[in-house]
């Protein structure tokens, strides 16, 4: 390996621009993607998903491109494509093929080519290494060789950037790793974990996300339970919370397409062997009915207020995956206004954040442009927390509404005992 290698990275969305840009600071770096205006943004310091700074993107030492001649040059090339799940929930591997088989058309002898998507354990040696054996016709740990480092890049998050979070990396041999771990080493502060193995880095990979999944399906089932028996949730957490070792997780709605995934492909994986998984599909399970519970609520509560449930208003604040972040791909907000929809109720979504073509295109929904645009309403849900929402104040809120309305604070942001006394107020 060259003592400066060039580094290309394939996929330029959350995970990979970050990684170029940080890479760029130290290396020649190529910014590989099929997206042809994504190109052309990035070209211009534009990134629509605000993680990167104009100047960061403008760096020369940086090319951005459709031509996948481009990777021939490379010396390390780092796969960052997406891996979701098909509507059987089954792990959907199309992306991550089809870059295999661009990398491997355009691989040169003695080139590392690394995997940081998300994957079962043992899918980089099963599936992406025939691949690039294939569409190289060369020999795998002859001619070329393979690492995996799982991305660790948390959306949106402005305290945990790529270069705080440790690095783990996995090689096919000791001195693919430890070469990994010096490369990777040049941007990341926090430090280098080398996993013995591939498959143990897949692993560990698809079980923090699985992990966390758990945690908040036991937090959701348990405000279903002190629902019914009249209890505030958030009052139950925060007095337990006082205790040193209880785990702070939170009840609420579980998307995007890290966490609502991940489980899939470690269940997909234990399937294959004759393991079949309880726990972990039970917290999927969990999560996923969460959108028809917050439905059902919502309906008792106009109900409950004297609302004619057909044809009720509602506006709904967010409708992106995550707070502060412009994504609105696996939205569960989307799937619960498909509930609401479904009962007859009108459902108007105002999200700051969102792109409105991105919100269209997947959901066939209008956002507002601005909350007052359909006002009055007959209720509010706060579903996604963004900053934006965090300086509404209620008299605002009580512009918005008709007498005796609801809001349903799904985030538990707004203090309760203030906006009982204005609304039919309910928080996950």
């Amino acid at each position: 390996m060259n003592k400066q290698p060039k580094i290309a990275v394939v996929g330029l969305g959350y995970v990979g621009l970050p990684l170029a840009v940080s890479f760029a600071k130290h290396f020649k770096v190529f910014g590989f993607d099929i997206n042809p205006q994504r190109i052309e943004e990035l070209k211009k310091g534009i990134d629509r998903t605000g993680e990167v700074e104009s100047e960061q993107i403008l760096n020369p030492n940086i090319t951005f491109t459709t031509d996948e001649k481009v990777l021939n040059k490379a010396d390390i090339i780092i796969v960052t494509v997406p891996t979701p799940t098909d509507k059987y929930k089954n792990p959907d591997l199309t992306a991550l093929k089809k870059a295999s088989q661009t990398v491997g058309r355009n691989l040169k002898k003695g080139a590392i080519v690394v995997y940081e998507s998300t994957v079962f354990p043992g899918c980089t040696e099963e599936v992406c290494i025939p691949i690039l054996e294939k569409e190289s016709g060369l020999t795998w740990k002859k001619d070329f060789f393979v690492g995996y480092s799982p991305e660790r890049i948390n959306p949106g998050d402005k305290k945990r950037k790529l270069e705080d979070i440790v690095k783990v990396v996995a090689g096919d041999t000791e001195q693919t790793a430890q070469t990994l771990a010096n490369i990777y080493g040049k941007i990341i502060k926090a430090g280098i974990h080398i996993a013995p193995s591939i498959k143990v880095a897949e692993a560990a990979k698809v079980i923090e996300n699985t992990q966390r999944d758990i945690n908040i399906a036991l937090m959701n089932e348990l405000a279903m339970l002190f629902d019914r028996l009249g209890i505030d949730t958030r009052d139950v957490l925060q007095a337990a919370g006082t205790k040193w070792n209880f785990l702070k997780f939170e009840p609420g709605l579980v998307g995007g397409h890290c966490i609502p995934e991940d489980p899939y492909y470690l269940a997909y994986k234990a399937r294959e062997i004759d393991f079949h998984p309880q726990l972990i599909l039970a917290g999927r399970r969990i999560n996923d009915y969460m959108p028809q519970f917050i439905a059902q609520k919502v309906v008792k509560l106009l109900i409950k207020t004297g609302k004619v449930v057909q044809n009720s208003k509602i506006l709904i604040l967010g409708i992106t995956f995550k707070e502060n972040v412009p994504d609105v791909r696996n939205s569960k907000v989307a799937e619960l206004i498909k509930e609401l929809r479904e009962y007859g109720i009108q459902t108007f979504v105002y999200d700051p954040i969102a792109n409105p073509q991105e919100v269209k295109k997947y959901y066939g929904i209008e956002l507002l442009r601005s909350p007052e645009e359909q006002t009055p309403y007959d209720g509010i849900i706060l579903a996604v927390k963004h900053n934006e929402f965090l300086k509404f104040r209620l008299e605002t809120f009580k512009e918005w509404v008709k007498e005796q309305s609801i809001f349903v604070d799904i985030k538990g942001i707004y203090p309760k005992n203030l906006f009982s006394r204005h609304f039919s107020y309910w928080r996950l």
